[in-house]
């Protein structure tokens, strides 16, 4: 029996990178998907044996190309993680249309088109996994991400749907809804006020790293997690299930 193989999307950097370098270590081959080309070329050289896929997951396209270079080079797709995203933040008036399509083109039909293009090949070995990464975002509102929380919102439902519609070709569906994470693009803007903030609405009075999200992918991928479809893990800290901060008893 040949290795299972996983195609992940924003794998250049953060927690689809992170997430990569955990499924080689599990033993799968990998593929990493990203239109970022020079981040891309980079991941790749630092990961090792990995596939390189130039592609934008929200261009029908290139969608239909990505599939065809899977099916050449492993002949079967075991793991679908649709992390490719766009972390766009701005006002409701100050969100033009323009600024709305270009977070839901990735962030919503991105996940669409791929899990469309790849069901034949996820189902053929018996059945894949697919994890849709969400954000905290899409199941709490908060100011700014009128467009990025909405879109989260949108891919949680889908991720149901899909997980409905495909459970009988045996694909199980799931996904993971991060919380802060100390990425280097959210360490880069997020100010000394805004992690302070942050922690005050955390049980576990910290951020989380890239390497645990990915984690909680890989198990949601693995067959530990043959059971369960249709879920969206939060793996935040306890930030959903937190209220209001309150810092003055916290201290």
């Amino acid at each position: 029996m040949s290795m299972k193989a996983a195609l992940v999307t924003g794998a250049a950097r953060g927690i689809g990178l992170a997430t990569a370098r955990e499924l080689l270590d599990m033993g799968w081959q990998v593929a990493i998907l990203d239109r970022d080309s020079e981040a891309l070329q980079a991941a790749a050289a630092e990961l090792g044996n990995v596939l390189a896929i130039d592609a934008d997951v929200s261009r029908p396209e290139d969608v239909a190309r990505s599939v065809s270079e899977i099916e050449r080079t492993y002949g079967r797709l075991d793991g679908l993680v649709n992390n490719a995203g766009v972390a766009d933040f701005g006002p409701i008036r100050e969100t033009g249309f323009d600024r709305w399509r270009r977070v839901m083109e990735t962030n919503l039909d991105g996940p669409f088109l791929m899990v469309q293009g790849f069901t034949d090949l996820l189902a053929a070995e018996g059945g894949g996994a697919v994890v849709n990464i969400t954000s905290i975002s899409g199941l709490r509102a908060s100011t700014l991400r009128v467009a990025y929380g909405t879109s989260k919102a949108a891919l949680a439902q889908l991720t149901l749907q899909q997980a409905v519609e495909l459970g009988e070709l045996g694909i199980r569906v799931n996904a993971v809804a991060p919380g802060p994470v100390a990425t280097k693009l959210a360490m880069a803007v997020h100010t000394q006020d805004i992690i302070d903030a942050y922690h005050d609405a955390l049980p576990l009075n910290r951020y989380g790293s890239e390497a645990e999200i990915a984690a909680a992918v890989t198990f949601l991928l693995s067959d530990k997690a043959s059971f369960i479809t249709g879920q969206v893990l939060a793996a935040d800290g306890g930030f959903e299930a937190t209220g209001i901060g309150l810092p003055s008893l916290r201290r």
